[in-house]
């Protein structure tokens, strides 16, 4: 028993950089734009505004990284996917 215990951290790499454990690092928190300015819209029909939220590869760009609230999160996807439908986005990317 007392060697298993001993083996758990076999082959990880101490994280030098962390400053506590189960801390996360990062910069600002980003702020949703649609809250921060209430002039813009989401709307489907748009679909130069709704590419920013669209990676390469034609999926929608998760929360974390475009810094959406969660109710506009859900309404940016929604808009995503009236767009593809009415064929203003496309669903996939020819290579």
């Amino acid at each position: 028993m007392a060697m298993m215990d001993d083996d758990k951290d076999f082959g990880r790499t101490p994280d030098l950089n962390a400053d506590a454990p189960g801390r996360r690092r990062g910069g600002k928190k980003r702020v949703c734009k649609f809250c921060a300015d209430k002039t813009v819209t989401i709307d489907y029909k748009d679909p130069q505004a709704l590419k920013y939220f669209v990676s390469e590869r034609g999926k929608v760009v998760p929360r974390r990284i475009s810094g959406n609230c969660a109710l506009h999160q859900r309404k940016v996807t929604l808009a995503v996917k009236r767009a593809r439908n009415i064929a203003l986005l496309p669903f996939t990317v020819t290579s």
